[in-house]
This record gives structure tokens, sequence and C-alpha cells, in this order.
């Protein structure tokens, strides 16, 4: 447990720690946003929209952030699109896919705003009905519609890898991507 889950309002001037080990290399975290490799997401996801990715070096995992000769990690930003709570927890739906991505749920985390609301559990739905839910270990319980979050991710995610199928049903081969028949190229940011 962290001072700032203990006392939220803490963090409109400290940061929620992060496991150095999860992210990319180079992650520094501020009340409201997470630069990788000198690059704010907040911006990023201004430049691009929601999802979107970012990809940089991994970290050797127990050296306190020293960046792999050889391992990637990425990055990938979603857009909450609703936000109930029931019985606690918060059922949050985002645009994007997760279940393309090794993501790590445990260390999801909101971007763009400053919440100084108590955190609780949260399940994670992607925009696919058949997709499958995934728990990340607590956001904001004032998390709306409109909040962008952060969530890392082991190995190389690409842009295709989270982006909503329905805009691509050709892709679909039993409700999942099929990448020996995907004759869609990695899609540039700005869409």
């Amino acid at each position: 447990m962290t001072l700032t889950h203990i006392l939220p309002s803490l963090r409109r001037t400290l940061p929620d720690p992060l496991s150095s080990d999860s992210w990319p290399e180079y992650t520094v975290t501020g009340p409201d946003d997470v630069t990788v490799a000198g690059l704010s997401l907040v911006t990023l996801v201004q430049w691009c929209g929601t999802p979107c990715v970012h990809t940089a070096a991994a970290v050797i995992p127990g050296t306190h952030g020293r960046p792999s000769e050889t391992e990637l990690a990425s990055v990938v930003m979603v857009r909450v699109t609703a936000v109930t709570l029931e019985g606690g927890r918060l059922q949050v739906w985002i645009d994007g896919e997760l279940d393309g991505c090794k993501a790590i749920m445990g260390e999801t985390r909101m971007i763009g705003r400053v919440s100084t609301a108590h955190a609780t559990d949260a399940v994670i739905y992607s925009v696919s009905a058949h997709a499958p839910v995934h728990h990340a270990l607590e956001l904001p319980v004032d998390l709306r519609a409109g909040d962008v979050l952060a969530i890392p991710c082991v190995g190389v995610t690409m842009h295709r890898d989270v982006q909503s199928r329905s805009r691509h049903p050709e892709r679909l081969s039993d409700d999942r991507v099929d990448y020996e028949r995907d004759e869609f190229p990695f899609v540039p940011c700005g869409k």
C-alpha cells in the first residue's frame, strides 16, 4: 500500500509509484502523465487518438530501469467509453482490444487527469463482445467516459493488435485476428 493509496489527495503533487520492471525504458511518472523514453503519453494520445501504442526498449528485471539491448516493451493507451460501479467494483469499457497483447493489468494507470478519489478494483471490457475480461488492480472510483488508461505490455504490441476488429471485419477468423491472412500492414500514427 502506497502513500497515495492511503491519502489520495496527495496525487495532485505526488504520482502513484510504478514497477520499473513492468514499463519500458526510462519511464517517469507525473501526477497526470507517464513519459516513456522522453515521450509524453498524454501528448501521444493528443497526436494519434486512441487506441495507440508506444514501444521502447524493455527493462532488464531487477536492475531498477536499465534498458535491455535485445527486448522491447510497449504501452497501450485506450479511452474509457463507459463506466459503472457494481458491488464496489468498477465495470470499465474501453475503445480497444487487449487480447492481442500481453497486458500487465496491475500496472494500469489513468493519464491526462489527476484524480483524488479512492481507488477500487476494476474489470476492463474490450470493445469486442467476445473478448476476454481483464482485471485491473485498482483504478480511481471517479473514472469516467473520456478518461485515458495507459497499460504496459510485455514485448512488442502493434497498433493492429489493439485496434477494434469491428473496423476491419475481414480480419476476423473465429473472432480472433488471423495473422497468416492479415493483409493490413502496420498503421502509422495519425490513422
